[in-house]
């Protein structure tokens, strides 16, 4: 694949370490909140917190959950492509497990009003690094369908397998006498017969 404009080995490595700088401030943003009491006020008499603290918590603890998770998923995909870069994973491998987790849900406004500042700061940022790391993962994908190299089978034996494992199938079905004229698109932009 090659490099496009908006995916380089700089770029990938600037928010890589942007990724883990964010990572680490979420971890002590949503450590703190979770230490953080309530309210000042004691608990109850029963000793448990009220219906509306409760809710707090919860809204929070799934808050820090999406947070930390989109978070994981910007550096999951950060590190498939410094493998990539560095020639450690094949293109087909980035290709098919490199991609990013499309339409992560977003927070919650009315849950995140109620996060302290540096907890809101945390989530905004992930969701800017979530933003900006769709689009070069979309770039990377327009680009790499633009400049889809006709496959090598003396590089990359799998899709030779593939279309050894369609014609045994095809085979298999006329045998017992289905139909073996279905048009199956392949992942190389040709249909298979």
């Amino acid at each position: 694949m090659p490099v496009t404009p908006s995916a380089n080995p700089r770029i990938i490595e600037a928010l890589y370490a942007e990724a883990l700088a964010l990572a680490d401030r979420a971890r002590d943003a949503f450590e703190a909140l979770r230490r953080q009491p309530a309210n000042d006020a004691a608990p109850p008499a029963g000793g448990s917190l009220g219906a509306d603290e409760d809710l707090a918590h919860v809204q929070a603890s799934c808050e820090a959950l999406r947070t930390t998770t989109r978070i994981m998923h910007c550096l999951a995909w950060l590190l498939n492509h410094r493998a990539w870069f560095a020639g450690e994973l094949t293109e087909l491998q980035l290709r098919r497990h490199g991609r990013l987790i499309a339409h992560f849900p977003a927070s919650d406004p009315a849950c995140i009003i109620h996060l302290t500042l540096a907890a809101q700061a945390v989530v905004h940022e992930s969701e800017r690094l979530y933003q900006r790391i769709t689009r070069l993962e979309q770039a990377w994908q327009s680009q790499g369908m633009a400049n889809a190299a006709p496959h090598d089978p003396q590089t990359d034996p799998l899709p030779m397998a593939l279309i050894h494992l369609r014609e045994r199938l095809g085979l298999a079905l006329a045998e017992a006498g289905e139909p073996t004229r279905h048009v199956v698109p392949c992942a190389w932009g040709r249909p298979s017969p």
